[in-house]
């Protein structure tokens, strides 16, 4: 059942999601707890990660010695949006040996996606979905819905969504994420931020938990994050604070929430995987300026709540505090060293009907149309 939440008179509904069992959080979590999830003594768990993480960390190592016996195989070659080979390569191991029970994606938005992919394909080919235990290194929240997807190869990402394709078990462990660029670390916090922003002028967003969770999110984002500049990797303490406001942002949406989040986030799949900008980098480049335009339509009352969270002062004027909430997002990604612009990306300015056409779902006309065209061309 869907049901539109409202801001006046205050209604909605939040159906909590049924895949999640356990979320766990602190320094070596993972070695402390990772095998007593395994659904049985018996399981065999297949690793899906990256390239980086498997050759320039000792994490892949780690975790197949920790596994032991139950270690069935690891695929470390998937690729920034998750191409569809390196999916189906990674599909075609895990389907030839049927005691495979459980997969567990190690790292960002790419491997946990193709996880789930696996897991809805090989139901798909055996009746039965994998167990999907995560570690994620990244801020990105992938680990938190029951989506995932792939990137086609025209560069054009495709998603799907079941319920039983979502993670069982989070491990946010500090020891696992510690090995990853600050850049990446903190362009992903600002996808957090994104996610946080854009639930507040979601037409399904409930206020409880979703927004209210947002909020206290944002705020840990918007204090840990410059901290994170020069203190990552070695504060265990703030990436865990990250790690959880990063959950906060996206964990709790509710199962009964339809369609994709925002303008921002429609942005970012019109300029990630078509031109290979990670999506914390899409974020960095769009979020501030959709939310300026959001501040002048009937959405300004509700992002303005977001104002105190970003450590601005409220007016009482929503518009113009919605307006302060864009200003601060733009300041916060200058001061994480993350501005850029869609030239230093080298995507030409022939591609701006090409990229509003992908963020407003085929539109070629209109005041929709004119208003993210004027948008994307202020972002060279």
């Amino acid at each position: 059942m869907a049901v539109e939440a409202s801001s006046s008179p205050l209604s909605g509904l939040w159906q909590p999601q049924s895949h999640l069992k356990n979320l766990y959080y602190g320094p070596s979590c993972v070695q402390k707890h990772l095998l007593s999830t395994l659904p049985s003594q018996s399981s065999k768990a297949f690793v899906i990660t990256g390239r980086s993480i498997a050759t320039k960390t000792p994490l892949i190592q780690q975790l197949e010695n920790l596994l032991g016996t139950h270690h069935a195989g690891t695929f470390s070659h998937i690729k920034q949006h998750g191409p569809v080979a390196e999916v189906d390569q990674a599909m075609d191991l895990v389907v030839r040996d049927p005691s495979i029970d459980t997969i567990i994606s190690v790292g960002g938005g790419s491997p946990i996606d193709a996880a789930k992919t696996i897991s809805f394909r090989t139901n798909e080919k055996t009746g039965h979905y994998l167990i999907h235990l995560t570690i994620p290194t990244t801020l990105s929240a992938a680990e938190c819905t029951a989506g995932g997807g792939y990137t086609k190869a025209d560069g054009v990402k495709t998603g799907f969504m079941a319920p039983e394709m979502g993670v069982s078990a989070i491990f946010y462990d500090p020891c696992y994420a510690k090995y990853t660029p600050t850049k990446l670390w903190l362009a992903t916090g600002v996808r957090a931020v994104d996610h946080a922003v854009e639930t507040f002028y979601h037409p399904y967003a409930t206020e409880m938990p979703w927004k209210a969770l947002s909020i206290w999110a944002l705020g840990v984002l918007f204090d840990c994050l410059p901290n994170a500049k020069s203190s990552h990797p070695n504060d265990e303490d703030v990436m865990t604070r990250l790690m959880l406001a990063a959950f906060a942002s996206s964990g709790l949406r509710g199962k009964n929430v339809k369609g994709g989040m925002g303008l921002s986030h429609s942005l970012g799949y019109g300029l990630g995987s078509p031109y290979g900008i990670p999506h914390g980098e899409t974020s960095c480049l769009t979020l501030g300026d959709v939310v300026k335009l959001k501040a002048e339509t009937e959405d300004a009352k509700q992002i303005a709540r977001l104002l105190p969270a970003t450590g601005g002062k409220v007016s009482g004027n929503a518009r113009e505090d919605a307006r302060e909430v864009g200003s601060r997002i733009i300041e916060l990604v200058a001061t994480l060293g993350l501005r850029q612009n869609l030239t230093e990306r080298g995507v030409g300015k022939d591609q701006v009907p090409i990229i509003v056409g992908r963020a407003t779902g085929g539109m070629k006309e209109g005041p929709v149309y004119d208003a993210v065209t004027h948008l994307v061309e202020g972002l060279y």
